[in-house]
């Protein structure tokens, strides 16, 4: 009888259920460690549900990627929609990335931690999510060249570079905040934009930075 009402459990519902167990057990063991029965027994069915819902273990890891990254990407949208300027709209869009961080702390090793080290088909996955976020935060620098009216000749490219510099300054400053567990997320996203945004604001100013020419050597 009990076997029977978890089989009424909707598919859609199930999978969710099962993707966060995994995303608990792959972040506190490993992929390598961690096992399918465990993952099984904890969502409270059987190991061969497991491997029906996501066909392998590979392909339950790949989920729980797939539904983090999609998890994050919403909260960096939803946070950056309706701000009135680029500054702010990117302000708001890093202060959900680092409260993402914050609050789903088994999600970002799952995310970023684990997945590179492991295999091609999975990394794959990482770069897609990756370029998701690199995708939205480009978008936010582009709109913030539009909108200033900037004279500098900045392109697509400029763009795209800064927000590779972007989105690699936050992945890495993720592991500055777990040393520092007492920085609140909007302590950690106002310091990175005092870094980031003041420069790009005076470039948009056209101002830059070259390096010292050197002096003449001696006669």
């Amino acid at each position: 009888m009990k076997e029977q009402r978890k089989r009424r459990v909707p598919r859609r519902i199930r999978e969710q259920q099962i993707i966060d167990v995994a995303v608990t057990v792959f972040s506190k063991r490993g992929y390598h460690a961690a096992s399918v029965d465990e993952i099984a027994d904890l969502a409270g069915i059987s190991k061969p549900m497991v491997y029906l819902y996501l066909d392998s273990k590979e392909g339950l890891f790949v989920a729980c990627l797939r539904r983090e990254a999609e998890r994050l990407v919403t909260a960096f949208q939803a946070a950056a929609r309706g701000q009135q300027g680029p500054d702010a709209r990117l302000y708001a869009g890093l202060g959900a990335f680092f409260g993402f961080v914050s609050e789903h702390r088994d999600s970002w090793v799952v995310l970023h931690r684990q997945a590179s080290e492991l295999s091609e088909t999975i990394a794959g996955e990482v770069a897609l999510a990756r370029r998701a976020v690199m995708e939205q935060v480009a978008g936010l620098i582009s709109d913030g060249i539009a909108e200033s009216g900037s004279t500098a000749d900045l392109r697509e490219e400029d763009a795209d570079f800064v927000a590779h510099a972007l989105v690699g300054a936050a992945d890495y400053v993720t592991d500055w905040m777990e040393r520092h567990p007492d920085q609140a997320p909007d302590t950690v996203t106002l310091r990175l934009m005092n870094m980031l945004w003041v420069g790009m604001r005076n470039v948009l100013n056209g101002e830059a930075w070259l390096p010292p020419v050197a002096p003449d050597p001696p006669q």
